[in-house]
């Protein structure tokens, strides 16, 4: 029971859980209860630069590092 409570204290601590219990869990809140354009309002900058690092990780790691990794695995 200890580890249990051990691993959750150690996942409160983890700084993604943070931000994801304050910036889009309250986002999500603020879409459900006002719309859309709402949150473009409040947190207009904040939305753009996480989509856009998403994708940029993403796409990077997609069209980039996977294929370098699969040619040097075939050659």
């Amino acid at each position: 029971m200890k580890t249990i409570a051990l691993v959750s204290n150690g996942i409160r601590n983890n700084i993604l859980f943070r931000f994801y219990k304050h910036f889009i869990w309250d986002s999500l809140v603020i879409v459900r209860r006002h719309g859309f354009k709402e949150l473009m309002r409040r947190r207009g900058k904040k939305v753009f630069a996480a989509v856009f690092c998403y994708y940029l990780v993403r796409d990077t790691f997609l069209y980039i590092i996977l294929p370098v990794m699969l040619g040097r695995s075939l050659f």
